[in-house]
């Protein structure tokens, strides 16, 4: 008599959901490229001080010498090996792009749902805040925000980062909540007596997954140019090591006079990949909310 066969163990919807989209970003060939450089730098961030032959911030080396067995990509003005730097540098860079990132999809997420359900006048007073914000340009703001808080560290960079970068993505769910408020399972849920915040939350924000993931990415690759663009301006904490302060001391040390062009060259490219990499990963996820994008679906 043989064994009676078990049933297969289904997944949670949830679950189930979120390995579908990793399918299909996988699936989609730019993206798949996107994960896989994505991947490369977060390893080399989490394993920076094993992989780095020396310490960042070592200055006992000599001055501005050129690439070696010793160093590779040579040495700064101030006797530190660059290649070491570079290794450190993409802690910072992905620390301000997912941590930027991730406030400013936060507050977009908030204010955007919020803004395209309610009515009246607490509408219109979001409506003015997120226009306001719309107008300013957003580098200037910056510069001025960093310029007065200069001496905060990081965490400073990150909060003036994600303050003035939440209102395009909240501009974009806005339109998306509204075309979903009038649905039949929203009018439901309202009909049935759900409150407002229930309904934002609980209907109408999973139906944005895809959406909302392709706002932090987006977000995640202008924290990241924004952080070098104020590290190189000087605005940043210059004590620290990034690929943007990298920029600033090789930009201060005449680095391409003195032939140390991989001061520049190094971190600049860096910056470009990890960039690259976010926007790639966008694709695929494209691919989930617009199924005729999927490349695996046309044969592209």
């Amino acid at each position: 008599m043989s064994a009676p066969e078990t049933a297969p163990r289904t997944l949670p919807p949830t679950l189930a959901g979120l390995r579908g989209g990793l399918r299909t970003i996988w699936t989609h060939r730019k993206a798949r490229i996107g994960l896989i450089v994505l991947g490369l730098f977060v390893v080399l961030a989490v394993l920076a001080p094993w992989i780095a032959p020396y310490d960042p911030k070592d200055n006992s080396f000599g001055r501005s010498l050129a690439g070696s067995a010793q160093h590779w990509l040579g040495t700064t003005a101030a006797g530190e090996d660059v290649l070491s730097q570079l290794i450190h540098g993409a802690r910072i860079s992905l620390l301000v792009g997912f941590g930027a990132g991730g406030i400013s999809t936060i507050i977009s997420v908030v204010i955007g749902l919020c803004w395209g359900y309610v009515r009246g006048l607490p509408g219109e007073v979001i409506n003015f805040v997120v226009n306001l914000f719309l107008v300013i340009p957003g580098l200037p703001l910056m510069i001025v925000v960093a310029t007065y808080l200069s001496d905060g560290g990081i965490s400073v960079i990150i909060a003036v980062i994600a303050i003035t970068g939440w209102a395009w993505g909240a501009r974009v769910l806005r339109s998306q909540t509204a075309s979903l408020r009038g649905r039949d399972f929203v009018e439901a849920a309202r009909f049935s007596g759900e409150r407002a915040p229930r309904i934002i939350f609980r209907e109408i924000l999973p139906n944005m997954t895809s959406l909302i993931a392709g706002g932090f990415f987006g977000a995640a690759t202008a924290a990241i140019l924004a952080e070098a663009g104020l590290e190189y301006l000087g605005l940043g904490d210059s004590t620290i090591v990034s690929w943007g302060t990298m920029l600033y001391w090789a930009q201060n040390s005449n680095a391409l006079l003195t032939g140390q062009w991989a001061l520049l060259f190094a971190p600049g490219l860096c910056i470009a990949l990890l960039a690259t990499s976010l926007t790639l990963i966008n694709f695929g996820i494209d691919g989930i909310s617009n199924p005729r994008l999927r490349e695996g679906s046309t044969g592209r």
